[in-house]
This record gives C-alpha cells, sequence and structure tokens, in this order.
C-alpha cells in the first residue's frame, strides 16, 4: 500500500491538532511538522470539505476538529483525500471481475481491503495522539516480523 505525502502530512498535522486540543493555524501545524505550509493549506481545505476540520479567521482563529477526533480514523481522513482505500485498476475490489484462473483475484483484493479497514479503521486520532494503540494493532506491532522489509 502506499500512503501519499499528502495523507502522511494531513495525519500529522492532524494528531498535532488532536494533542494541543486547542485551535492552530495552517502555519503553526507546519511548522511545527516541518512541513510546507502552502501543501497543508490546500490539504486542510479538503479536509474541511470533508467535514473533519472548520477553521476561523481572527486572532483566536486557526483550524480545530468540527468531529470529535475520538471519532475520527486514519481511514476517514484518507478516503477524504485520496478516495477509496483500495482499488483495482480505478475500480472497487467487488467490482473487478477476472475470468479463468485469475478468479480468485478478487477475493485477494476484497481481502486486501479489509485488511486495511481492520488496521486504518481500528484506532483514532485521539488514541494516536495520546501515544496509544488498540490491542490487536499493538499486537500487529509486537510481532518483531512486521518491522523486516521485503
Amino acid at each position: 500500500m502506499y500512503v501519499s505525502a499528502r495523507c502522511d502530512y494531513a495525519l500529522r498535522a492532524l494528531l498535532t491538532l488532536a494533542s494541543d486540543g486547542v485551535p492552530r493555524t495552517a502555519e503553526e501545524l507546519a511548522s511545527r511538522q516541518h512541513l510546507p505550509v502552502s501543501y497543508l493549506e490546500a490539504t486542510l481545505l479538503d479536509l474541511r470539505r470533508a467535514g473533519i476540520v472548520a477553521s476561523r479567521r481572527g486572532p483566536t482563529g486557526g483550524y480545530r476538529f468540527r468531529r470529535d477526533p475520538a471519532t475520527v480514523t486514519p481511514a476517514d481522513v484518507m478516503r477524504a483525500l485520496e478516495g477509496p482505500l483500495a482499488e483495482v485498476r480505478g475500480l472497487r475490489p467487488e467490482a473487478a471481475t477476472y475470468e479463468d484462473a485469475a478468479e480468485p483475484l478478487q477475493r485477494l483484493w476484497v481481502a486486501l481491503r479489509a485488511s486495511l479497514r481492520t488496521v486504518l479503521e481500528g484506532v483514532t486520532l485521539a488514541e494516536l495522539a495520546a501515544g496509544e494503540l488498540p490491542d490487536a494493532l499493538a499486537a500487529l506491532v509486537a510481532d518483531p516480523d512486521a518491522w523486516r522489509s521485503r
């Protein structure tokens, strides 16, 4: 799975926002995470359109969560910015059709999407900002094989 810079930057900014608990400007969020501010501003605008954050101008302005970070998952952010978590040639896995010996591929892609959902919907931004992982995800990370590149 490829995680775009856009999703990575958005999650980094949102975790900063969740850990602070107060509105922050795009400049503050970018500075804290060493991100390009103009790129982050465009990303935050998309997150605002998706209803994840809200913004306010003025001396006490900045970005804040529109939804409680305890209800927002990385999957929500990634879908808002990039679309479905798993696609095959631009199709959702259940819509990809195969013939003959390749027929099992559809089930493989559906299983892949289910696996992504388990991880990306299995933790909230509030939990991540607090440095917590649910037990199921912590068990995945605790497996030494998870850390090996292949």
